[in-house]
Formats: C-alpha cells, structure tokens, sequence
C-alpha cells in the first residue's frame, strides 16, 4: 500500500465518520466527550495561556478542540489543519467569520504559530502496516515541528494497552521510541506523560 493510498483511506473513513456522526466527538471516533476533553487537557500542559498564543491543530476536524479551549477562557488564533475537506468545510461552517478560527486542507498555507498539537489523528492506520505508519507519522511530526516556534504535543495509543483489547486497524506506538525521537531531533525539553488513566500516551515538547 502506498502512502498516498493509506492517507486517502483514513481520509474516506473520516469522511463517513462526518456523514454518520455529524460535528460530535463520534463524528472523529472519539468514545466520548470525557475521553475526548481528557486528551485535550493532557495537550493544553505545552502551552503558556498567560497570553494569547497561535495554535496549529494538526487533524484538526471540525475545531473541537478551538472550542474547548475556548471554554476554558484561552485566547489563542486557532488554526485547523485537516486532510479531510469536508471536515474543513464543517469546520467553517461552525465557526463563520471568525478571524480567530481559520481551517485549511493544505499543509503549505499553514503560518508559523507558536504551538501545533495532534489529538487522536495517528491512531488509525486501517489497513497500513505498521512500519509504514510509523513513517507517516514522523513526517507529520516532523512537519508540525517545523510550523511551531515554541512547542508541539501529541498522543498516541500505548503498546502498553491490555492485549484482549486491541485491534488491528488502531496503531499503538511505543512511547519510549517517540520520546528519543523528540529528544534527539527537536529539543532537549520533552516530556512523556503516562499517567492519565487512558490507553495511551501525551509526549509535550518545548523549545
């Protein structure tokens, strides 16, 4: 399977997810809200919030996570990032005129911001083997690095997950290799955060 081809399937699996589920946590295959809101508060521990800040969510959806942090009393220029464009089309739709909540499919209209966080987007590979999800996700991780001044976070599902409970379409990293990956390619400030009581792992980086 070609990279090409496994980014094209996760985007028509998200599509249909939209279609099903509508602008709602099922919607980008989240259990729940809870679960949902917990990995974004896990995420939010990169940022400085003393003052407003410009942040890249890569996989975005439609913004649920500009809104969350919104409730939260943030001031931030949010900018969605998704592979998917009926997700950015929803995206719009939700947040119309909004010079503070801009969403876009394509990498290159991206700015330099000061933070980019991923949420749930590298968890399912579907059909791809996991070698080569592995290197779409350093190339997005790479490329999320390249967007953010001061910081990036991520999560993943754990290899540390109960083994009855695992699926083959989900990908479950080690959060010992994505950590030297950080260490060794983008800061020395990087922290692995396993202690949350979900099936994975939040990895925040500072520059």
């Amino acid at each position: 399977m070609s990279e090409s081809s496994e980014l094209e399937s996760v985007r028509k699996y998200f599509t249909e997810k939209l279609e099903v589920h509508g602008a709602t946590h099922r919607g980008v295959d989240y259990n729940s809200v809870e679960s949902q809101e917990a990995r974004f508060f896990q995420l939010t521990r990169v940022m400085d919030t003393s003052a407003k800040y410009s942040l890249l969510d890569f996989g975005s959806g439609y913004g649920g996570m500009c809104d969350y942090l919104r409730q939260l009393g943030h001031q931030l220029h949010y900018v969605g990032y998704d592979i998917a464009e009926p997700m950015i089309a929803r995206g719009r739709e939700l947040h119309p005129n909004d010079p503070d909540c801009w969403f876009t499919s394509n990498i290159n209209e991206v700015p330099l911001v000061d933070y980019a966080v991923v949420s749930g987007t590298f968890n399912m590979k579907l059909d791809a083997d996991f070698e080569a999800w592995t290197k779409i996700v350093l190339e997005a991780l790479d490329q999320m690095n390249v967007h953010a001044t001061k910081g990036i976070a991520f999560n993943m599902l754990t290899k540390y997950s109960d083994a009855d409970r695992m699926r083959p379409d989900l990908y479950y990293a080690d959060p010992c290799f994505y950590f030297d990956y950080c260490k060794r390619n983008f800061s020395r400030n990087v922290a692995l955060l396993h202690d949350y009581n979900l099936y994975d792992f939040t990895i925040l980086v500072r520059k």
